[in-house]
C-alpha cells in the first residue's frame, strides 16, 4: 500500500513540475500585466514545488527500494539548489542588475536549466516503472 501511495505521489509531483514550467508560469506572465507580480507568484509556485519534491524524497526514504529513486533524489536536490542557492543570487542580481558577474537574466537561465534537469530526473523513475 505504501508503494502505491508513493507511486501516485511521484506521478503527481512529476506532473506538477512539468506543468508549472510548460504552462502555469508562462500563463502567469501572459495573463498578468504586472510582470513583477507575475514573477512573485511564479517564484512562490516554484518554492512550493521544492517542498513537494523534498516531501517525495523523504517519503522515498521510507521504502525498502529507495535505491531505485536515486534520480528522484537528484531532482529534489536540483530544486533545493534553485531555492536556497540560486534564488538569493537572483534576488541580488535583480536588485543590483548583476550578481557574481552575471545579470538577472543570465541567472534566470541557469535556474531554468537546473529546473528542467529536475523535470527530466523525476521522469526517469516513472519511465523505469514496470507495471505488474
Amino acid at each position: 500500500m505504501l508503494r502505491c501511495v508513493f507511486r501516485l505521489l511521484l506521478v503527481l509531483w512529476a506532473g506538477s513540475l512539468w506543468s508549472l514550467a510548460a504552462w502555469v508560469a508562462p500563463t502567469l506572465f501572459h495573463a498578468q500585466s504586472d510582470r513583477q507580480l507575475a514573477g512573485i507568484l511564479a517564484a512562490r509556485l516554484f518554492s512550493m514545488e521544492t517542498y513537494v519534491g523534498l516531501g517525495a524524497a523523504a517519503f522515498a526514504l521510507l521504502l525498502p527500494e529507495r535505491g531505485k529513486f536515486k534520480w528522484g533524489f537528484v531532482a529534489a536536490a536540483f530544486l533545493a539548489v534553485n531555492e536556497w542557492v540560486l534564488k538569493p543570487v537572483m534576488a541580488t542580481a535583480h536588485t543590483n542588475h548583476v550578481a557574481l558577474g552575471l545579470t538577472f537574466g543570465a541567472w534566470h537561465g541557469v535556474s531554468a536549466v537546473i529546473y528542467v534537469g529536475a523535470c527530466v530526473a523525476v521522469a526517469v523513475p516513472i519511465l523505469k516503472f514496470k507495471f505488474h
